[in-house]
């Protein structure tokens, strides 16, 4: 089995590219930046910077919503490969290709939120009079129009 589950704030805003051909598709790349839980030789907080790729609406959703210093939770699948640069050595990669994306906190918390990324459901974080927070211009992509 092959599954990952993180939590983190993108480091910067996600960069995105289209495939080539008929049916283009989003590809967005962007990386979260994990908190580490325990640090054996200091006080210090450290963290993890995470490579995430996102494919198809994931990848358009990302475009459209997220930005440097948002919290997002993900889940994918661990993805390892190899290139060789234009210097002749071989990279080799390891990225999460996402499978689900949601926001970790709501836009009241400081940061954008309160929408999930793929299934186009709302996050079960309230706001004062009961209702979800919703970002603005979304509309469309809400499945009970």
């Amino acid at each position: 089995m092959n599954k990952v589950i993180l939590m983190g704030r993108l480091t910067r805003d996600p960069e995105v590219r289209y495939s080539q051909g008929d049916n283009a598709m989003a590809i967005a790349r962007y990386t979260i930046a994990v908190d580490r839980r325990f640090n054996r030789n200091s006080d210090e907080a450290t963290a993890d910077f995470i490579g995430c790729v996102a494919f198809g609406k994931a990848g358009e959703f990302a475009e459209k919503y997220f930005r440097k210093g948002t919290k997002v939770a993900i889940s994918g699948r661990i993805q390892t490969g190899s290139y060789t640069n234009k210097e002749g050595v071989k990279v080799y990669t390891t990225d999460v290709v996402v499978e689900d994306q949601e926001f970790a906190e709501s836009k009241n918390s400081g940061s954008e939120g309160g929408f999930s990324g793929n299934q186009g459901r709302a996050e079960n974080t309230s706001i004062g009079d009961g209702f979800m927070n919703i970002p603005d211009g979304i509309d469309e992509e809400l499945p009970f129009n």
